[in-house]
């Protein structure tokens, strides 16, 4: 299985590797993790690049680079509920689908200690993906806290 094939099972309880706004101290992580998660660590995605907007941060599968964030564990029962919330705020409808402005795709996130994990991350749809390569800003680092 390469780093960017989906796993069968879209519904597989993994770990959330978040990297903009959904990062601790940021927005959307008051709104929609906040008394929801078992746990927080630091992660870097490989092989994906971050860039700014529009509108939002949106990593994009590049080979050797990386992007800097946290993974995030659901609270015990509390998955399937993070799970559609987290598909609705980045309007993710379904695997392929033509409206998605983001693909969720299970990835290998790389802990401090080296370790790897799979995880759900959010990369830009296709067409989103191919516009930001083009034309967009690319966050230098990778990292969303170091942008300005």
């Amino acid at each position: 299985m390469t780093s960017v094939e989906r796993l069968p099972d879209p519904s597989d309880p993994l770990p959330f590797f978040v990297y903009g706004t959904l990062r601790p101290g940021e927005v959307n992580h008051d709104l929609f993790l906040r008394g929801r998660t078992a746990s927080e660590e630091p992660a870097v995605l490989p092989d994906a690049a971050l860039y700014d907007g529009p509108g939002y941060p949106y990593a994009v599968h590049r080979p050797g680079t990386a992007v800097v964030g946290e993974l995030i564990t659901a609270a015990p029962g509390a998955y399937g509920r993070l799970l559609a919330a987290l598909d609705r705020l980045e309007e993710y409808g379904g695997p392929g689908l033509p409206g998605n402005m983001y693909d969720r795709i299970a990835r290998p996130a790389l802990r401090p200690d080296g370790t790897t994990v799979r995880a759900w991350v959010y990369l830009a749809a296709p067409l989103i993906a191919r516009d930001l390569r083009e034309s967009g800003r690319e966050i230098p680092g990778g990292d969303w806290f170091a942008r300005h």
